[in-house]
């Protein structure tokens, strides 16, 4: 048998041995990872029933680790703050603009430090989540009156080294954000910390890639159609270039966005990206909850990701995206935390079948349907047409993981970072579950995180569920929560 791992261990350069490990979508036995200098998978080969002796052995089925495609760290500092309805809604309906308002005031506030603290606090509860990457879509860029600092990175270096406390994947998407809505040619006042330009936008990604930070990269970000001109968006489009990098953007969120954007525009949100951006596959639309039939055609003939924040969308009161319609047109899906309500990928998978099980009225909404036997049809699109949900999902959200953040590769595959998740096969839902049922009840009945142990680069940063720097991150949060709110903050 392997030797067992010290804990915490680095394993870069070394092999690792797990007794099962998820690859090309299924469960397979008796699996060899090795770790090249690097940190990233050099080979991965299953069947090996007689490791080598040097081959540390893990304590229970393998996972990879996804990618959070979507955060906004700060709002980790509002999560649980907004669940009364506030005196100031006057009397209208409690919704995603009155949310947006209240939001403003942590956006307002919080100092370099404190985003440090708080991003920390976050990335520890991600990785705890199974997450080994977070994409930031940032646009909280400049200090509290408006300013810009004498260094205009200093809030994303304040993301970069909260991801450094807590060896977290970092993907920085500086964002452009110039006006407060369609016919507001400025921002608010109360949204003067997101002032940006095409240029500031593309000094901030420069400048994050020259950093030489290790696990942290760098894309673009558009904050929607309602917040940059489309002369900025295509000014942004053409100094890109042939750029590698990620480009994500806030779309069809909320019915009053597309509503506005139909008045604006004479297009819906989706159409209009399509045909005035023609997205390509380095776009990620994040949310694209409110998709007609033909956008979601044009999105899928475009290659093009989208990116669903379930629990966010669920809290916020978004509504529910055609997800039948989005697996079956092939459109890559990942998934991200948004505001930081949940912060465990499986809870966001669970509640993506969930949200459509109690619209649909049906069960495995997700799942792939049975196809006959035919000599038209492929093995591929027959498994994937006979796919469990959990898999469906797990392999759309893997399958997004690498482009969402900018990699060639990822999951457990040689040439990806070595990352993940050791699973703790003696948790509530998991014990005694037949091996093939591992992942559906993961998602489905397993109610906390799972994971014994996770690796990032090959690294293990997680160990019995415990994160190795957790309790001096958890003090820096504690003080910077009680610095930024008391009860009277919260009315």
């Amino acid at each position: 048998m392997p030797s067992a791992e010290p804990a915490a261990a680095d394993a870069t350069g070394r092999t690792l041995w797990a007794p099962r490990a998820w690859l090309g979508g299924r469960w397979h036995a008796a699996v060899l990872l090795r770790i090249d200098a690097r940190g990233h998978w050099a080979e991965i080969v299953p069947g090996i029933t007689a490791p080598p002796a040097d081959a540390i052995g893990l304590d229970g089925p393998v996972l990879p680790g996804l990618v959070d495609a979507h955060s906004h760290a700060f709002q980790r500092a509002f999560a649980g703050l907004s669940e009364r309805i506030s005196a100031k809604v006057d009397g209208s309906a409690d919704d995603f603009w009155s949310w947006r308002d209240r939001m403003y005031r942590v956006a307002l506030r919080i100092t370099p430090d404190q985003l440090r603290a708080i991003a920390a606090q976050l990335y520890i509860e991600l990785l705890r989540g199974g997450y080994t990457q977070v994409c930031e879509f940032h646009y909280l860029q400049h200090a509290e009156n408006g300013t810009p600092y004498d260094d205009p990175a200093t809030l994303a270096e304040s993301l970069a080294d909260a991801a450094g406390d807590a060896g977290i994947g970092l993907t920085v998407l500086p964002v452009l954000y110039e006006r407060a809505g369609f016919a507001d040619p400025t921002l608010r006042p109360d949204q003067r910390r997101f002032a940006s330009t095409p240029d500031f936008v593309l000094r901030q990604r420069d400048a994050v890639r020259a950093s030489g930070r290790p696990l942290v990269n760098a894309g673009v970000a558009i904050h929607s159609l309602r917040a940059a001109s489309a002369a900025s968006i295509a000014a942004l489009i053409d100094r890109l270039g042939d750029d590698s990098g990620p480009i994500h953007i806030h779309v069809a969120e909320q019915t009053a966005e597309v509503d506005a954007c139909l008045a604006a525009t004479g297009a819906r949100p989706i159409e209009w990206l399509c045909r005035k951006a023609r997205p390509d596959a380095r776009w990620q639309l994040v949310h694209a909850t409110h998709a007609t039939p033909a956008e979601i055609d044009a999105v899928a003939a475009s290659g093009a990701g989208i990116v669903i924040c379930p629990s966010t969308e669920a809290n916020l009161g978004d509504g529910l995206p055609d997800l039948r319609r989005w697996l079956n047109a092939g459109v890559p899906i990942a998934i991200g935390s948004d505001s930081q309500v949940a912060r465990c990928w499986t809870e966001e998978l669970r509640w993506l079948e969930y949200g459509q099980r109690l619209v649909r009225r049906e069960r495995n909404v997700a799942a792939g349907r049975s196809m006959q036997a035919s000599s038209k049809v492929t093995d591929s699109a027959r498994a994937s047409a006979n796919t469990a949900s959990a898999t469906r999902l797990f392999e759309a959200a893997l399958a997004n993981s690498g482009p969402s953040a900018g990699f060639a590769h990822s999951g457990l595959v040689p040439g990806a970072r070595a990352d993940a998740l050791v699973l703790e096969a003696e948790a509530p839902g998991l014990l005694g579950v037949p091996p093939s049922h591992t992942l559906d009840a993961l998602v489905f009945a397993t109610d906390a995180p799972a994971f014994r142990a996770v690796y990032v680069a090959g690294r293990r940063v997680v160990d019995g569920n415990v994160h190795v720097g957790a309790e001096p991150i958890a003090a820096r949060f504690a003080a910077a929560m009680a610095a930024l709110w008391n009860d009277a903050d919260l009315d």
